[in-house]
Order: structure tokens, then C-alpha cells, then sequence
């Protein structure tokens, strides 16, 4: 496992950013009152030294003068509202998946972690969690999990608590505390970075110049954080497990990426409608079209360089395990844990999924049918 060192390391890290980060924010309403300031004292200037000899001019001068610092102060506090993304896809309550529910609160009541209040499931190939203020920016901080119905496709049940121990490990060392208004601060200035950079182009580039250092030791603090949550979930689950899941979904998520949605969009070519729907098909396309890859290198997968997550083979050398696969295909988390929801769940996100394909997909279908008769023309010419 890394040196403990590392984790309190992690720990003062977040704690310096999460500082850094609320002096940041609020500096900007400091700012936006100077700006204010200076334009009704700009204003009045000009009235007091025009107003007698040149009324109208004078009133004008300073009412654009005003006017032109209200204007950069509302600029300025935009930059401080823009809201968390809200958590996205299908949410499941408790008596949809009992035993999911039961099996989620035992890990947090395992790790000692704060407790989860909504149980979301996406379309995606991840397992998260997300902290939001019940109100935006106020009321008591809610916990949401969200689980990708192609993870749970991938994985099996045991495989799911080695991602479930990962996720919960998050809460219960990073999550909890000042260590959660930490990193809700952390993301607040994030994000008013971003808007910083729409609103003032020229000082958003002049800013990412400034915190060069603040992205790294963001990046930095994201890696050790990945380590850190594998460390922890090794207490509910064997390390060994743990690394075949990594290994698990390593490849099932190469699989999807490189046969099973190139062979769904496929259908476009042939179809003016798609005959295999990705989501309602799914676990029949991992049972029939998935093939383990026994090379060392397809093992651990080909993570993006600039993804913040450590990659495979790094997180399988901090567990000390080697790289290994399932020894046998059992059924499915998403079989045993959300059986009841399967057809609708699908149903919505290829609903979804056909909403934002469909002009593309009509549109192909139709250059290729146009490609056809024009080569039939020219045959029988």
C-alpha cells in the first residue's frame, strides 16, 4: 500500500486548496464593491465638477459612468453563480431495489461514512459520488450515488462491492467534515474560473497563467485521493478482488467502446431505424460478444494521459496484485440487484440515446442509400 505519509499529505493538501480556494471567492465580491464604488464616486465627481455649468452633459457623464460600474459588478458576482451540475439519469428509490439499498447501507455504516440519500442510475460506464447543497448554494449537504447501468452490466455482484468499497472509501476519509465543504469549495472556484474565462476572455487566460500551480496540485490531490480510497476499501473487500475488478472493467469498458457501440451505429448503414437498441440489448451483448484478452497490456487497459485518475497498472501496483481476470462469468449485479427495472430503465435511456443520434443516423442512412442507387444507375448504364 503507498506510505500513510502520502494520506496525511492528502489531507493537508485538500485543506491548503479548500483555503486558497474561499480566500479566492471572497475576493470577488470584494472586488465587484470596489468596482461599484469607484463608478458612484466617479459619477458624483463628475456632477460636482460639471453639474453647475453643464447639467445635461454632466447628467449623462455620470449616469454612464454609474451605469458602467454596475454593469462590471454584475459581470463580476456572475462569475460566483453557476450551480453544480445536477446528478443525471434514472433515480431509484428503496423499494425499487431493496437489497441494493440494504447492501449500500451496510458499507456506510462499515466505513463509518456518511449515509447515501438518493440512488441514481445513468447510462454511463462509472460509479460516482456526488455531494450537493439540498438549494444550490444552502441547506444540509445530500449524498448521491450514482451507478452506469453498462457497469453494472459489467461486473458481478462481488465485483460491485469492490467498486461500491471504492466509492464509499471516498466519503469516509475525504468526504466527511471540513473535508466535504472542502472539496464543495474547491469545485465552487473551479467553476468560477470557467465562467471567469467566458466573461473576461483576457484575464481568464492571464488567471490559468497564475494558477498553473493550483491545477497540478489539483491534479495532485486527485490521484492521491484514487490511492487513498483503494487503501481504505482493502478493509471490506480482499485486494485481490479489488484489482480484478479494476481489470474487469477495464476491459469490458474497451469492449464497449471498440465493438459493441461501433457495431450498434452500424446498423445506420442498413437501417433507417436501429433493430438492436444499445441499452435494452446490453447484457445480452456482453454475454455473447465479449472475449478476455489474456495480454498483459490489454489487461490493464490504456487509460487517457490526461485523465486524473491514476491508470490501471499504477493502481494495481499500489494494491501489490497482480494483473488478473475473472475466472468465470457469474451472473451480472445488474441481474440480481435491479432485475425489476431493467426493461424500463432501458427503455428511457434509448429513448434518450435515439433522440440524439437520430438526425445523424437518418442522415447516413440516407447518403448510403443515395450511394447505392447511384451505383446501380452506373452498372446498368
Amino acid at each position: 500500500m503507498p506510505h500513510p505519509r502520502l494520506f496525511a499529505l492528502r489531507e493537508r493538501l485538500a485543506s491548503r486548496l479548500a483555503m486558497l480556494a474561499a480566500v479566492a471567492l471572497l475576493s470577488i465580491p470584494l472586488l465587484a464593491g470596489l468596482v461599484f464604488w469607484a463608478g458612484a464616486f466617479a459619477a458624483l465627481g463628475i456632477w460636482k465638477g460639471m453639474g453647475a455649468q453643464w447639467p445635461l452633459a454632466a447628467f449623462c457623464c455620470a449616469a454612464l459612468a454609474f451605469s458602467g460600474g454596475g454593469y462590471m459588478t454584475v459581470r463580476l458576482l456572475s462569475v460566483l453563480f453557476v450551480p453544480l451540475p445536477a446528478p443525471e439519469g434514472v433515480r431509484i428509490s428503496q423499494e425499487d431495489a431493496r437489497d441494493f439499498y440494504r447492501l449500500i447501507e451496510g458499507m456506510a455504516w462499515a466505513l463509518e461514512s456518511d449515509s447515501i440519500d438518493y440512488v441514481w442510475v445513468t447510462p454511463d460506464m462509472n460509479a460516482a459520488v456526488l455531494q450537493r447543497s439540498r438549494w444550490g448554494y444552502l441547506g444540509r449537504i445530500e449524498t448521491h450515488l450514482l451507478i452506469g447501468l453498462p457497469l453494472a452490466h459489467s461486473v458481478t455482484c462481488s465485483q460491485l462491492v469492490a467498486v461500491l468499497a471504492h466509492e464509499f472509501a471516498h466519503l469516509a476519509v475525504q468526504r466527511k467534515g471540513f473535508g466535504k465543504h472542502g472539496a464543495l469549495l474547491r469545485a465552487w472556484w473551479l467553476r468560477a474560473l470557467d465562467k471567469i474565462g467566458e466573461v473576461f476572455p483576457i484575464l481568464g487566460a492571464q488567471a490559468d497563467r497564475w494558477l498553473h500551480g493550483f491545477y497540478s496540485n489539483m491534479a495532485r490531490l486527485a490521484r492521491i485521493e484514487e490511492f487513498e480510497a483503494d487503501a481504505l476499501a482493502t478493509r471490506l473487500v480482499d485486494a485481490s478482488l479489488l484489482g480484478e475488478t479494476l481489470i474487469e472493467v477495464s476491459l469490458k469498458e474497451r469492449f464497449l467502446m471498440r465493438d459493441y457501440w461501433p457495431r450498434v451505429l452500424a446498423q445506420s448503414k442498413v437501417r433507417a431505424r436501429p433493430l438492436i437498441r444499445p441499452y435494452r440489448d446490453l447484457g445480452l451483448g456482453m454475454a455473447v460478444g465479449f472475449l478476455r484478452d489474456a495480454r498483459d497490456d490489454a489487461l490493464v487497459g490504456d487509460n487517457s494521459p490526461q485523465s486524473l485518475h491514476p491508470t490501471t497498472r499504477e493502481r494495481l501496483s499500489a494494491l501489490r496484485v497482480l494483473p488478473q481476470t475473472s475466472s468465470e462469468d457469474l451472473p451480472s449485479a445488474a441481474t440480481h440487484y435491479f432485475a425489476p427495472l431493467l426493461l424500463p430503465l432501458a427503455w428511457a435511456f434509448d429513448r434518450v440515446w435515439w433522440q440524439d443520434v437520430r438526425s445523424d443516423w437518418q442522415l447516413i442512412y440516407k447518403d448510403v442509400r443515395r450511394g447505392h442507387k447511384h451505383n446501380n444507375k452506373s452498372q446498368s448504364r
